[in-house]
């Protein structure tokens, strides 16, 4: 028998539906838990709680219901949430998707370790230092609630000091390597906030076009906000979606003031020069031996191109390394130019 519904929030927001089961035996092994999938499934098998259901296990997926057993319509409907069971913010499901996301994104604390590691990783704000296990220690102690707080750490010095595994050397290191974000790259602190389809290319196109992040804001919000949002290059329906519904958000609009109050990212400085490179599509995929694949992308930009992670009609070249597969294949059969990671260097060397 279903015994309840309830709702556990991933890193990126997604609500996922879990059935709590009175235990049964399936397979020698007792069940008291199976998934539900998301808000359609639960629809289309008409659940409610109470209801008795047929599950199946296979191997070791995660047991899940097949049927339905009781159509007793004079039940209470189950309602799929609106609001997050653990922040409270929206909760909404974009056009033509079936998943809920939680649009809490940097205050809903089920999202609050991945959001703060992705936020200091490597390609976002790059912080050394601040690994999973210092991330986790912080929180615990109740210093980290979000982003805003990694520029905080500095009044949190001599309690840290003497903890098990930090000495005034590596705190001081610590700090030191937090405060060199102050004043970072705009791009790179948009693409850390860990908005939805907003990856490091399109932060860039972004922060081309509107420079800082208080005016991507004041268009996000402003009259005509996804027609405007849409229209820059780079920059789709869904993408435009995904940051009105970020900054929509009060909770993000508060926190983003705090986060830009501390961290005071640039303004947008592209560093492209004028090149026959300059406003075409470059893809790169395959295994790059010589660089990384974001020095590649760094290279392209450069040359005042727009480095891409798919192939379209629209691209202008792709470079293929050992290994390349679909995209390669794309290519050849869009008639797009297909060049070496050797014939790659000889491009940026003449350019």
């Amino acid at each position: 028998m279903l015994e309840a519904i309830d709702i556990q929030v991933g890193r990126t927001g997604k609500l996922t539906p879990v059935g709590r089961l009175r235990p049964v035996g399936v397979g020698g092994v007792i069940v008291s838990n199976v998934t539900l999938h998301n808000r359609d499934e639960i629809a289309r098998l008409g659940l409610r709680v109470g209801d008795r259901v047929r599950i199946q296990r296979a191997g070791d997926v995660i047991p899940q219901v097949v049927e339905n057993l009781t159509r007793d319509d004079t039940r209470e409907v189950y309602v799929f949430p609106d609001h997050c069971p653990e922040c409270q913010s929206e909760a909404v499901a974009e056009e033509g998707e079936v998943d809920v996301r939680c649009t809490g994104g940097l205050i809903c604390p089920a999202q609050r370790i991945e959001r703060l590691k992705h936020f200091v990783s490597r390609g976002a704000m790059d912080i050394d230092g601040l690994g999973e296990k210092s991330i986790v220690e912080f929180a615990g102690l109740g210093w980290l609630h979000g982003p805003a707080d990694i520029f905080r750490l500095k009044d949190h010095r001599e309690e840290l000091i003497g903890r098990e595994g930090w000495q005034a050397v590596s705190v001081d290191k610590l700090l030191a390597a937090i405060e060199a974000r102050v004043g970072f790259d705009p791009a790179r602190f948009l693409f850390g906030l860990g908005i939805r389809h907003v990856g490091i290319v399109t932060a860039k196109d972004l922060m081309r076009a509107f420079g800082t992040i208080e005016s991507l804001q004041a268009a996000a919000t402003g009259e005509g906000a996804q027609a405007e949002l849409s229209n820059v290059e780079g920059v789709g329906a869904v993408v435009a979606e995904a940051l009105t519904d970020f900054f929509h958000e009060p909770h993000n609009r508060d926190e983003l003031a705090e986060l830009l109050a501390l961290a005071r990212p640039a303004a947008f400085v592209s560093t492209a020069r004028a090149t026959e490179w300059s406003g075409k599509t470059i893809v790169f995929t395959g295994t790059l031996e010589t660089m990384s694949r974001d020095e590649a992308k760094a290279q392209a930009e450069r040359l005042g191109a727009r480095a891409a992670g798919s192939v379209s009609a629209k691209t202008d070249l792709v470079v293929a390394g050992p290994g390349a597969g679909s995209k390669l294949k794309k290519a050849e059969e869009l008639g797009v130019r297909v060049a070496t990671e050797e014939e790659w260097a000889r491009i940026v060397a003449e350019a």
